[in-house]
């Protein structure tokens, strides 16, 4: 999985409608009972980037490529996962795959859809799923240790790693995630969490799924409490109705915007998970505009231009001389890339420049 983002939560929050609303199709059951998604369903759902429509607007192309996102659907967590309960081992190992977080918590009340915890408490479900975590965590980081005591008796590294190592296993048995443990800057630390992708260390976004009423309103008493919490631990809040998003779906781009204007929304809750999932994954786009097609290309931030170029191909990074680059605002602005040449503002860089967000890009090679 890698460069992606599991949704995890309680079962029944809304995970399954959250998920078969990103990718616009109806691939994940939702039904009302604990456990009706077992095997992780995945999905690559495309980021929205108006960028790109304006650049087709001058350039007229044949079709328009997105960047894209993975997301994967978790089967919800109980408490006592990490001991194996509700096949919660077999969960948490689909959790390790992903670098973000998409923790889904319910925040509206209905007496048709059960609560596997009998009532509505959110901060509740958020302990019981972050505990969890921490105990996988602990379950995983003390099995390592009694390897790295057995390797310390004769190398001096692994004796390094010990001792970071238990230091991480004490902060985590006073039910600190290892996200709050401060010692993080050290080759030790970053080989242990390459390593065992420690789950309680991974970003999170909370999904606070509401009612439509709470919607229109920009959330209720259960979402205030989700983001005193997500303030405490410097997490981000965003606030949506699966249920509304998934009947979103299949809707003209104009007439979802009707619908979200009339209930006072300016931005559909799925697109802001997914912007805020790119970001927090490190990645940006820069664009390619041809009359074939305009293309958003995805890459982490700071690359540089050989290794941008090698996301279009390997041979472009091999054979790399420069690369033609517009700032995606001077390109708008004079309306394409001929009057950018005319102005000046098409710049040729070398192996050294750092690609911009939007930056549209044309590259020179020779292999």
């Amino acid at each position: 999985m890698g460069l992606g983002v599991g949704i995890v939560g309680l079962p029944n929050i809304g995970k399954s409608t959250t998920f078969n609303a990103l990718t616009k199709a109806q691939n994940a059951e939702a039904q009302n009972y604990p456990f009706c998604t077992i095997e992780p369903n995945k999905a690559i759902v495309p980021v929205p980037d108006k960028r790109l429509d304006a650049l087709a607007k001058i350039v007229k192309p044949d079709k328009i490529q997105h960047s894209t996102i993975d997301f994967v659907d978790i089967a919800g967590l109980v408490k006592g996962a990490s001991k194996g309960e509700g096949l919660g081992n077999k969960f948490l190992s689909n959790i390790r795959e992903v670098e973000v977080i998409l923790h889904m918590v319910r925040c509206f009340e209905d007496e048709n859809v059960v609560h596997v915890e009998g009532g509505i408490d959110p901060l509740r479900d958020i302990e019981i799923i972050e505990t969890e975590l921490i105990y996988a965590d602990i379950t995983q980081l003390d099995k390592k240790c009694e390897r790295l005591k057995k390797d310390s008796k004769f190398d001096k590294k692994a004796a390094a790693k010990l001792e970071v190592a238990a230091a991480v296993l004490a902060h985590l048995e006073e039910l600190k995630p290892v996200s709050s443990y401060e010692e993080q800057d050290n080759e030790e630390f970053e080989e242990l969490d390459v390593e065992l992708r420690f789950l309680s260390n991974k970003d999170v976004i909370y999904g606070a799924n509401v009612d439509e009423d709470s919607l229109a309103d920009a959330g209720n008493k259960y979402v205030d409490v989700v983001k005193e919490h997500a303030t405490s631990v410097n997490a981000d809040v965003i606030v949506l109705c699966a249920k509304i998003e998934e009947e979103l779906i299949g809707l003209e781009d104009d007439e979802v915007q009707e619908f979200l204007t009339d209930l006072g929304v300016k931005e559909s809750g799925l697109e802001q998970i997914i912007h805020k999932a790119f970001d927090k994954l490190g990645l940006q786009s820069y664009f390619t505009a041809g009359k074939v097609e305009v293309r958003a290309w995805t890459i982490k931030k700071e690359t540089k231009a050989p290794q941008a170029a090698a996301v279009i191909h390997n041979d472009f990074e091999k054979g790399f001389i420069k690369a033609e680059v517009i700032a995606y605002a001077d390109f708008i602005e004079l309306g394409g890339e001929a009057k950018c040449k005319e102005a000046g503002k098409l710049k040729l860089e070398g192996k050294d420049y750092v690609v911009q967000d939007g930056d549209v890009m044309h590259f020179r090679f020779n292999v």
